[in-house]
């Protein structure tokens, strides 16, 4: 038998989704281990194997695959914790990465702070300025070299640089996109006078037009490629330990994995690692359970992620804020507020507050009696009666409701004056509202309608919350996926090989052009897409499936928006085709008339995405149940605005494809409780998956 392993470390547990060449899939959790991150994936494999009867070690051998999502790399960055880190760049241009093209006060920030001027602040710097070295060189934007590298001293620059203690460099000149020949030179004596010192150039990491968000993404890429390269290959070393020789894959952040040994210098790329596992997985699910639109919504033990699927196809960005920077390479749109099981409630001049600060695995929530002490989501959910003490992780992990009811009590309900259980009720629901905001903010203000989306509730407090906040945010039906507590995982071990690779092109026509094709540079337009080919190819293999797509946008128009290209050699009538997809996708976006083409139309950026499938087992219907659901019994539950309600709690294993609950009710699964409300139903569908109508009417 062999089996496939996906991992994914979050805030406070660390999943993982262990599948069988039979279809079966086990899911484990381990407390996360901030001090040491491997220890909880080794702690975790230790669980699934226990769960077989045998050690680790005797399931390392029948494991043919392992893939690793981590929000390592973005932790990293925001608790700023990369490495000392110099720069070189062409001479006059050292302040681009402090000026952040004039949005460095207020880049990353929210909306009511951006409002509010004694807000804004600077963000702390990625690179102090006296490690910014200005080389000598320039190239023009044909790519010509009007000032030629001055090798003596660059060299000069990057041994001051070494006399500082950097232990990474980042190279950004301008026009390397259009020659790299001085970049990759000073790479090279960067390798002569530092050995072991961390290089990224540019023009290799991300080849396109912007000079700030090229040297953004690569000082990131430099900053935490150290880091990240360290934990990765810990994480391989210790894996290969217990005697696996098979691929190990990291999740990255555009839709698929990498190799171990090239993620550790993509750190940039790791960013959003583990949420965009969980959409991928959604994807998946949405496939073959017939839902083209999915909003995605991991609520985790220290974050609330989600993400849109739109016609099957997961809301993709070329540029991103991280830790009020940006990070200009392709990623699965995600977006993220501090609430989780872990998120910490808090009265705030006479208000309850929930979040965005979480107590996170240590000491974790006060009923886990680590030493919290500070009441959170879970405490809530526990005391309320919707999570049973004696159940937790299946039996696993014991918690204390009193420990819970005390801190709530102290810290929330005598200050409001109100009960405990009122109290907890108000943590709940303050929690769901800012979800469900969340949930109306990344729908409409990318021109959708979240009543068309079903909802895919996932992580370890997804199917707790979801029946509550995707209700309040107007969805009907909610999809809580056989694997929802560890989701990210599963999407970790099922995601494709890929890679992504991007070129300026820069082309443009004049205003009130009859024909694209009389100005654009045909033949340019297919060398250019068929050297991205040749890269996809070389990376992935001859067999790779390959996606080409061209970034374009009305002049003096800031919305970029990608447009698919035919993988074919291209002719004058594909460029013009290639503008009137551009117009109606760019209005389906913005509005019926919104287009401006009449301004010239600017073919920016090219792009192609390949991807290379991995070998996983297929999941089989299961067994058509036609007994009566039977619960294991009644719980008093406190619903918010209901009060005290006998709530029927089954247990999933008693529960098969075919039966329909009635709520109130409570499904309880060894990783995660499911909650259905008053007025709603849930059914499970063929593979296992429930399905919640938010409407009980809406019961098929």
């Amino acid at each position: 038998m062999n089996y496939y392993i996906g991992t994914d470390i979050g805030g406070t547990f660390t999943d993982l989704v262990m599948l069988s060449d039979a279809g079966e899939v086990t899911i484990v959790k381990s407390p996360t281990t901030p001090s040491n991150r491997t220890k909880g994936v080794l702690d975790a494999l230790e669980l699934a194997a226990s769960d077989l009867g045998i050690d680790a070690k005797a399931l390392v051998k029948d494991l043919a695959y392992f893939a690793h999502g981590t929000t390592a790399a973005t932790n990293a960055f925001i608790e700023r914790k990369g490495v000392k880190t110099g720069l070189l760049t062409t001479k006059g241009f050292s302040d681009v990465l402090r000026l952040q093209r004039c949005m460095a006060s207020w880049a990353g920030l929210l909306d009511h702070e951006i409002a509010h001027y004694s807000a804004r602040s600077f963000p702390e710097p990625i690179i102090e300025r006296k490690l910014i070295a200005e080389i000598d060189e320039r190239v023009d934007y044909l790519g010509k070299v009007i000032v030629p590298l001055d090798e003596a001293a660059a060299r000069a620059s990057i041994r001051n640089l070494v006399a500082e203690g950097v232990e990474a460099i980042a190279v950004m000149l301008l026009w390397s996109f259009r020659n790299p020949a001085h970049e990759q030179r000073l790479q090279e004596l960067v390798k002569e006078e530092a050995p072991n010192v961390f290089v990224t150039i540019s023009s290799t990491l991300i080849p396109i037009l912007g000079e700030y968000e090229r040297v953004s993404t690569t000082a990131i890429n430099s900053y935490l490629g150290p880091v990240i390269n360290r934990y990765i290959s810990g994480l391989e070393e210790s894996v290969r330990s217990l005697g696996y020789e098979g691929p190990v894959s990291i999740m990255e952040s555009g839709g698929g994995v990498l190799p171990a040994s090239e993620a550790a210098f993509q750190a940039a790329n790791l960013l959003t690692s583990g949420p965009a596992g969980g959409v991928l997985a959604s994807q998946k699910l949405g496939e073959l359970l017939g839902y083209k639109n999915i909003i995605t919504a991991d609520m985790g033990g220290t974050s609330f992620d989600v993400g849109l699927i739109v016609n099957g196809q997961p809301m993709l960005q070329t540029v991103r804020e991280v830790g009020r920077f940006h990070v200009a390479l392709p990623s699965i749109k995600v977006t993220a507020i501090g609430a989780g099981g872990g998120s910490i409630a808090r009265v705030k001049g006479g208000h309850l507050a929930v979040g965005p600060e979480s107590a996170g695995s240590e000491p974790g929530p006060v009923c886990f009696g680590r030493g919290g002490t500070e009441p959170t989501i879970t405490d809530a959910d526990l005391v309320l009666g919707i999570i049973d003490a004696q159940y937790f992780l299946g039996g696993r992990m014991k918690i204390d409701v009193e420990l819970a009811r005390k801190a709530i009590e102290e810290k929330i309900a005598k200050p409001l004056g109100m009960s405990v259980l009122e109290a907890a009720a108000g943590i709940r629901e303050v929690a769901n509202n800012q979800m469900a905001d969340l949930l109306r903010r990344v729908t409409t203000w990318s021109g959708h309608d979240p009543r068309n989306f079903a909802l895919c509730a996932y992580g370890g407090a997804g199917p707790t919350h979801g029946h509550q906040y995707a209700s309040i945010a107007g969805v009907k039906t909610v999809i809580v996926p056989t694997t929802a507590s560890g989701h990210s995982a599963f999407g970790t071990v099922t995601a494709d090989r890929h890679r992504s690779f991007s070129l300026a092109f820069g082309e443009r026509t004049p205003a009130h052009a009859k024909r694209a094709s009389d100005h654009v540079n045909v033949k340019a337009l297919n060398d250019a897409f068929e050297s991205l080919d040749a890269k996809c190819r070389d990376a992935l293999g001859k067999e790779t499936k390959i996606e080409r797509l061209v970034g374009m946008l009305f002049r003096q128009q800031v919305h970029e928006v990608f447009v698919e290209v035919p993988n074919k050699v291209l002719d004058a009538n594909d460029i013009d085709a290639l503008v009137d997809r551009f117009q109606e996708k760019y209005e389906a976006l913005y509005g019926k008339g919104s287009a401006l083409r009449g301004s010239g139309v600017e073919f920016t950026t090219l792009r192609t995405e390949a991807t290379t499938p991995v070998v996983k087992p297929n999941p089989a219907p299961l067994p058509l149940r036609t007994d009566a659901p039977k619960p294991v019994g009644l719980r008093k539950v406190f619903f918010y605005r209901e009060g005290l309600l006998d709530t029927a709690v089954y247990r999933s294993g008693d529960l098969g494809p075919g039966h329909k609950i009635a709520g109130p009710a409570i499904v309880e699964r060894p990783d995660t409780t499911v909650v259905v409300g008053s007025g709603q139903s849930l059914e499970i569908e063929k593979y296992g998956n429930m399905i919640i109508h938010l409407d009980a009417k809406e019961v098929r």
